[in-house]
């Protein structure tokens, strides 16, 4: 992603993600972002006005995102941005800012999770938030000692 401003949003998604696929059968997932900053009232506090960003993520981790995340989960989305140009039905040109997300996961300040890993090629476990044990591994570490490094 080079050239492109990165960017960490923190915010409440709008509506569960959409998945779709290309004719070559990439997926790709589209959802929105609301951030709302909270403003200082006299004693109390107060929303601000919300702003809305368009993310899209590309692959395995779009079918992992629309197994997980759900309408207002708190999210934490990092990528780069982009201007995407178009053309409404009236032919106006319009563009507006979307986020190529990179990295995106549960805000865990309002919620708690548990992580299943998938595999390299992205398949075998879906997403959600599982921890799925690892098999055991020798520990040199953990074996006793008799005073000699185990290296």
């Amino acid at each position: 992603m080079a050239g492109e401003i990165q960017v960490t949003v923190v915010g409440t998604l709008t509506a569960d993600p959409e998945l779709k696929f290309t004719n070559s059968g990439k997926a790709v997932a589209n959802f929105t972002v609301a951030q709302n900053p909270r403003v200082k009232d006299g004693d109390g506090w107060k929303n601000g006005e919300a702003t809305f960003l368009r993310a899209s993520v590309w692959g395995s981790m779009a079918e992992n995102v629309v197994e997980t995340l759900h309408k207002g989960d708190r999210v934490i989305v990092q990528g780069g941005m982009r201007t995407r140009s178009y053309e409404t039905q009236s032919g106006e040109k319009r563009s507006s800012l979307e986020l190529l997300v990179e990295a995106v996961g549960p805000d865990l300040r309002y919620a708690t999770a548990t992580v299943e890993k998938v595999g390299r090629d992205g398949g075998s476990g879906g997403g959600g938030f599982t921890r799925q044990a690892a098999a055991p591994v020798a520990d040199p570490w953990g074996a006793p000692s008799d005073g000699n490094p185990p290296f």
